[in-house]
């Protein structure tokens, strides 16, 4: 089975694989002090809970935007899968993935694993939105080429900057408001938040396909891209399974197989 490593700036994922389907996930906080041992205990109490061990784990791939993580990711494989990981980002992978911008070196490992992602499951030319720490929107050409895009703070970002920066705004947690105008505090600054983002989604989507010069299929992944379902008038599809489906694309394309 193959384990699918994601580790964002505030999340990361473990999949498992085992070659035809998923077979689990689970979100952790993301700590770049975390060790192997401490990884490796957290897994092996959730793998048991899905009936697995990491001796069913053969093989290893990981994405990284937190390079104090890699060292304890790296480790994690070699010591506990006896594996060694393939890691988005080095020299000899392959990506499958053109990327045309300014330089090249810039654009980050997430952001091309979910253009992959993208590719294998949409037609044409895409716009992939991920709502995380950051929210990132990338626009891929319809021959695979990454050709940049647009980075935005994420929606937990502008909830803790208003809590640390106003002194009498409470910290509150991300939802739909019934309404847009709230009656109190709480409710002013969970409509400001949520309608603002829902309306940052829409705004610059509707200006990314004025520019582009072709038809955009426009795609929402990441940790609380769910949260704008039924209210982004520009969003096509949800799909929570872009990042691990794109890593599951590099480990096949760089020889990876199960049996």
């Amino acid at each position: 089975m193959l384990l699918a490593i994601d580790c964002g700036n505030t999340n990361t994922l473990f999949a498992v694989h085992d070659g035809t389907d998923w077979r689990a996930q689970w979100r952790t906080a993301t700590h770049a002090t975390r060790t192997a041992d401490e990884h490796a205990v957290w897994l092996t109490q959730l793998m048991a809970l899905q009936d697995l061990k990491l001796s069913d784990l053969s093989a290893c791939i990981v994405s990284t935007v937190v390079p104090q993580s890699l060292f304890n990711l790296r480790n994690l494989a070699r010591r506990y899968l006896n594996v060694e990981p393939l890691v988005i980002g080095d020299a000899h992978v392959d990506l499958g993935i053109g990327v045309d911008i300014e330089r090249p070196q810039e654009a980050g490992a997430d952001r091309l694993v979910n253009a992959l992602g993208g590719r294998v499951a949409y037609d044409g030319a895409l716009l992939i939105i991920d709502s995380g720490t950051a929210t990132t929107f990338d626009v891929i050409s319809a021959d695979g080429v990454f050709k940049g895009g647009i980075i935005a703070p994420g929606i937990n970002l502008s909830m803790q900057a208003l809590h640390t920066a106003a002194a009498q705004l409470p910290r509150i947690a991300i939802q739909r408001p019934d309404k847009v105008i709230g009656r109190n505090t709480v409710g002013a600054m969970q409509s400001g938040v949520y309608w603002g983002y829902v309306e940052l989604i829409d705004g610059l989507t509707r200006r990314v396909r004025a520019e582009y010069d072709a038809p955009l299929t426009v795609i929402a992944t990441g940790g609380v891209a769910s949260l704008f379902e039924g209210a982004s008038c520009e969003i096509e599809h949800f799909d929570a399974e872009l990042t691990i489906r794109g890593l599951l694309e590099v480990w096949k394309r760089n020889g990876g197989s199960l049996p």
